[in-house]
């Protein structure tokens, strides 16, 4: 294949140069365990230290706040479980929405089999949370609201501190899972009122294999992997110190380049969604125009299947998804397109693409023609897309 262009950035990302620089001493020259009393040691056990601090400046969280975790799903499943362990004697009640990551969704259908109540809060049809609904589902035995920070399919991002501000007044903990806007958006766990935040190191150049869960000072989760007492004692198992001081690398650089970075990523993110719309017919942009992430564009493309598309794609050297990696091998439609109103037939025509720093106008350009030129192949094989243009002939 001559030619490549990555437009899947939300599912994983090319790790930095500067990254793999600040990782490749841990892994055979500052070697030790870092929980071992040794000289040895203390390099691994600074290294986590300095990734750690590096992190929290970023969110405006003190360091022992952050524990590192395997990834957002791993803390995820801990800002879930331990919440639902450790206020059991409060209540039995989590609220979250309808196009949560299955992180989420399915570790909330997994505590639904063990006694607790999950509500399900539906969004509008550009994916933000509907929040008087949000308000109303709100009880005495409420324990815990988590409302993604920003959608890994469509982009939108959901009004972080009025849902923290309602979760405050009502005394109720509140997790959002940031995977996607950690590094992408400017956040502050404060003023947002977060109480847990989950990240992950792949999303922004980091390595794979790494994130972490800010907990705020105060908040009672307990231990979600036993054994030893690393990470506090909250999270046990010897450090992944070359994917810490990775992500430490990634992260510092994440906020070093982010306004110059998702300015320019937003300004290729515009022109093509502009470019699409017009050129490509009975095509619509799935999540909000403006409230989404700088580098997400999602199209839902009428009478075509999306699985052709990206196939096709890939044969003219262009990586891109029908929405989240996780649900890749899934042939039912995105559960959050169905939650903005799409019908079935269209949620199954969608395409996700997902830019970085380093696209393009020139790629974008060879991307658009070649979407057009797919799309319309597929249309013409499609016989719903025969009849509709019969029917719109005679004016029916």
């Amino acid at each position: 294949m001559e030619k490549l262009i990555y437009l899947d950035n939300a599912a994983t990302t090319k790790t930095a140069p500067e990254v793999v620089e600040a990782m490749i001493p841990y892994f055979s020259e500052h070697y030790g365990n870092p929980s071992s009393i040794y000289g040895l040691a203390a390099e691994s056990k600074m290294g986590v230290e300095q990734a750690r601090k590096e992190i929290a400046d970023i969110i405006g969280a003190r360091k022992e706040e952050i524990y590192f975790t395997a990834g957002g799903t791993e803390a995820d499943n801990w800002a879930l479980i331990a919440a639902a362990e450790a206020y059991k004697q409060k209540g039995n009640h989590i609220i979250t929405s309808k196009i949560e990551h299955h992180a989420i969704l399915h570790t909330c259908q997994y505590l639904e089999k063990h006694g607790m109540e999950v509500t399900y809060v539906d969004v509008d049809e550009n994916g933000i949370i509907k929040i008087e609904e949000l308000k109303k589902a709100i009880r005495p035995t409420t324990i815990l609201i988590s409302v993604m920070f920003a959608n890994n399919e469509i982009g939108t991002i959901q009004p972080i501190k009025e849902i923290g501000s309602i979760a405050r007044e009502h005394g109720i903990l509140f997790h959002t899972d940031a995977v996607q806007a950690f590094g992408q958006l400017p956040i502050a766990v404060d003023e947002l009122h977060i109480d847990m935040l989950s990240s992950s190191a792949h999303k922004i150049n980091g390595p794979k294999g790494i994130g972490f869960l800010y907990i705020r000072k105060g908040i009672k989760i307990r231990s979600f992997i036993h054994g030893g007492a690393q990470e506090r004692k909250r999270r046990a198992g010897t450090e992944n110190v070359p994917g810490i001081v990775g992500y430490g690398a990634a992260a510092k650089r994440a906020a070093k380049t982010m306004k110059e970075r998702t300015e320019k990523e937003t300004e290729m993110r515009n022109y093509l969604i502009e470019r699409v719309l017009k050129e490509v017919p009975y095509t619509r942009l799935n999540g909000h125009r403006t409230k989404r992430l700088p580098n997400n564009a999602n199209f839902s493309f009428q009478f075509i299947e999306g699985e052709s598309l990206l196939i096709m794609l890939d044969g003219k050297g262009i990586c891109a998804s029908s929405g989240s990696a996780c649900t890749s091998g899934s042939l039912d439609p995105s559960h959050v397109l169905l939650a903005i109103g799409l019908p079935h037939e269209i949620a199954h025509g969608s395409l996700r693409l997902t830019l970085s720093e380093e696209t393009t106008k020139e790629e974008l350009d060879y991307v658009v023609e070649a979407v057009k030129e797919i799309v319309g192949r597929l249309r013409d094989m499609s016989p719903l897309y025969e009849d509709f243009v019969k029917a719109a002939r005679h004016g029916k």
